[in-house]
């Protein structure tokens, strides 16, 4: 009967332990898997724990380097998340195991003998269920509340390294619950035979409140993690804000400038007028043609750089070129974009104020004897504003994508389209498409 208990025990709820664990950990990577991958992981899980405990050390992480491996492989997931979610489920379930196998030790000794004789199995199959249920319970918990803040799939570098600090607090809970684990056995007999049953239900009641303070610090340390990664997240959108919000004061200031001086123009334009007139009549052309083009240069000064069709626009893509030339960066501008439309300013400035940004930040860095140079154009085809940020770049090593490109992708899903990035050899093309809304009403006023 014993033999029938461990094989019970130890291979047909292993299986199911490990594809439970292996479920969780692909569901919060949001990946989908084909079902028999969950039974083959399960069975390669089994095998290692039929060589080394879980309950060691050894063992904890031979389950969290199988696991990793998996969801990077398998998943196709980063190593890093996968190895601190690896490392989470793993944690949570031998907490779970812990709480309902203590409760179990608990109230044995107040069952009739004869239960313990006539009803094995069922004793084990209610601790493996409820088991199971509490685990179950807390991977709900985990993905429900906590996956989007604390496990956001979208992370910068910086992000990452902070989300480690989870890691370690996951660590030094179990390396000291299964310290004093194994210091609880090792004393139990001796308590049994010097104090009976009732130094047994202290030994146990320990172990109880150990993996239950053990399951509440998890929770409590998510908890925290995600206060601080919305705090961290909210004083990043404040400060994006308030840049952009002194760049637009800026932009604002400009464009006044600029009414003012065509303004004053436009007033003394019959002056002007009246002067040329004078000097053709008196037939000096030379004096006439040198007064136009000085009425030339200062219509070219008082017009924008960049005609986009949209004035706030050509003043944001204006100063960005002019700023570029005067690093001796080549840049040319051929956008021309819907004025007016539902497409609110503000959204496409921080499309091109943060694309021409890092397009600027990439080129002034190049060596020299590489070509300098930034292209913006985009055109309007049916409802689809598609824009096109070209620059050279050295062409080396893997691109990050930073804060600014995550504004960019925001805007861009905010419209229903999409952002991509392109590159060939020294070539970097930065993709951005926008669906037109036909109603204004229906574009929320702030971004996610």
């Amino acid at each position: 009967m014993a033999e029938y208990l461990d094989f019970f025990n130890i291979y047909i709820m292993g299986v199911l332990e490990m594809s439970f664990q292996f479920y969780f950990l692909v569901k919060i990577l949001k990946k989908k898997l084909w079902p028999p991958f969950y039974f083959l992981f399960a069975v390669c899980a089994v095998s290692v724990n039929y060589f080394l405990s879980v309950g060691t050390l050894i063992g904890f992480m031979a389950l969290v380097f199988l696991l990793t491996v998996c969801g990077t492989f398998v998943c196709h997931a980063d190593f890093k998340s996968s190895l601190l979610y690896a490392a989470l489920a793993t944690e949570i379930m031998l907490l779970c195991y812990g709480i309902v196998q203590s409760l179990m030790s608990l109230l044995c000794p107040f069952l009739p003998a004869v239960f313990h004789d006539t009803a094995g199995i069922a004793v084990m199959l209610v601790s493996e269920a409820a088991s199971l249920a509490l685990t179950g319970f807390c991977y709900y918990m985990v993905y429900r509340y906590f996956s989007r803040d604390v496990f956001y799939p979208f992370y910068t570098t910086a992000e990452m390294q902070q989300m480690f600090l989870v890691f370690i607090p996951i660590l030094m809970i179990f390396i000291m619950s299964e310290y004093i684990n194994s210091i609880q056995f090792e004393f139990q007999y001796e308590v049994l035979v010097d104090e009976g049953p009732s130094g047994y239900l202290f030994s146990h009641w320990q172990l109880l409140v150990m993996h239950l303070l053990g399951l509440a610090s998890l929770f409590c340390i998510l908890f925290s993690y995600k206060k601080l990664q919305q705090n961290f997240r909210l004083s990043t959108e404040l400060s994006l804000l308030e840049q952009q919000e002194h760049s637009l004061n800026r932009y604002v200031e400009e464009a006044k400038a600029r009414y003012d001086e065509t303004k004053s123009f436009r007033h003394d334009i019959r002056n002007h007028i009246t002067v040329m007139k004078d000097l053709l009549q008196s037939g000096k052309l030379e004096e006439a043609v040198s007064y136009i083009e000085d009425m030339d240069d200062m219509a070219e000064k008082m017009s924008f750089p960049c005609s986009t069709n949209n004035p706030v626009v050509d003043i944001l893509v204006g100063n960005k070129l002019g700023l570029a030339k005067s690093m001796g960066i080549d840049a040319d501008c051929s956008l021309l974009l819907p004025y007016p439309c539902s497409l609110r300013d503000i959204d496409i400035c921080i499309v091109l104020s943060n694309a021409l940004d890092n397009a600027i930040q990439a080129v002034k860095s190049l060596d020299a004897g590489i070509e300098k140079y930034i292209r913006v154009s985009g055109r309007i085809q049916g409802d689809f504003l598609m824009m096109e940020i070209e620059n050279s770049f050295h062409g080396k090593g893997a691109f990050k994508k930073g804060t600014g490109l995550s504004n960019v992708n925001a805007v861009a899903e905010k419209y229903g389209g999409a952002m991509s990035i392109e590159t060939r050899g020294n070539v970097f093309v930065l993709h951005v498409l926008l669906i037109i809304p036909q109603h204004s009403e229906g574009i929320p006023q702030q971004m996610d």
